[in-house]
């Protein structure tokens, strides 16, 4: 609790786009006070500052938007990829058991190999394909056996108007170029982070009173479904760009890590449990962008 008797909630990896979201929200949530640490502040992989930050600050819950996310340096940067997104995090969740404090744990749709011809449910098998995947997994596992009440939420394709994704990397390119080539044949759920902070906050003020059992693994992204170029498409017609778009196969997009090539969340569960109302990711991204613009 605050000197106000408000539930104190510590936003983790504050600095990031969840973080900055969660930040831009927290005015709309005034039953609440909230703490935001960056690294540098709170560097989760320092057990004994977190430890005792969390014994200095009496907290209610703590959302830990902290991670790394570098999908494909990932692959040659495993041990700190796993330090902060498995072992950080598992660490994380035993010092909220010992403080009593509820863990919102942000983890991905990656967790998923992308063979599935429907959409994912929280229940079915995880078989990453890339060490970002992997850590990301493991950090879900450590965080249930460390307090199994801790709520993991996977969510998907992330964009919004601060820190770099895909939206501000293709506005960028069809500002410079004529012609870009942007993958075909990966399908998934872009989703604004806006949409996913707000629903973070949903399940911390509903989860007291919901009618569901460990463990808490939900699936949030926006409504419907897209490729890659759809989704740059989007982008495109948006912001009324006369770049030209050229849909190309994955093969011909050398990355590091491979990706799923469908990766699309069922979000009936969240649905059913919280009566989350799901925007469109069109209409989502079209309300981003038109706020960045405005601003």
């Amino acid at each position: 609790m605050n000197k106000d008797n408000h539930p104190a909630i510590l936003v983790t990896g504050a600095n990031g786009q969840l973080g900055n979201e969660i930040k831009r929200i927290a005015a709309s949530y005034p039953g609440f006070s909230f703490q935001f640490t960056g690294r540098q502040e709170l560097p989760i992989d320092d057990f004994l500052a977190v430890k005792k930050y969390f014994s200095l600050h009496p907290l209610y819950a703590c959302i830990n938007c902290a991670a790394y996310t570098a999908v494909d340096k990932a692959e040659t940067e495993k041990e700190q990829a796993f330090s902060i997104n498995a072992i950080a995090a598992g660490k994380l969740a035993e010092i909220c058991t010992q403080y009593n404090v509820l863990l919102i744990h942000i983890s991905t749709d990656y967790v998923f190999n992308g063979f599935s011809v429907r959409p994912y449910m929280e229940t079915d098998e995880t078989s990453p394909l890339n060490y970002y995947g992997a850590s990301k997994l493991s950090g879900e596992r450590l965080v249930f056996e460390h307090n199994p009440r801790s709520v993991v939420i996977r969510s998907s394709w992330l964009y919004s108007a601060y820190g770099n994704n895909f939206v501000k990397t293709m506005i960028r390119l069809m500002k410079e170029k004529e012609t870009i080539n942007v993958v075909n044949d990966q399908t998934g759920c872009p989703t604004n982070i806006a949409d996913l902070a707000r629903f973070i906050m949903e399940v911390i003020i509903q989860l007291p009173e919901a009618k569901c059992d460990p463990p808490f693994i939900f699936n949030y992204s926006n409504k419907g479904s897209a490729t890659w170029y759809e989704f740059a498409l989007a982008i495109k017609t948006i912001t009324k760009s006369n770049c030209i778009i050229n849909p190309i196969p994955s093969g011909q997009f050398h990355t590091s890590a491979k990706r799923p090539a469908y990766s699309v969340l069922d979000t009936s569960k969240i649905q059913k449990i919280f009566h989350t109302v799901i925007p469109d990711w069109k209409a989502s991204l079209q309300k981003c962008l038109e706020e960045a613009i405005a601003s």
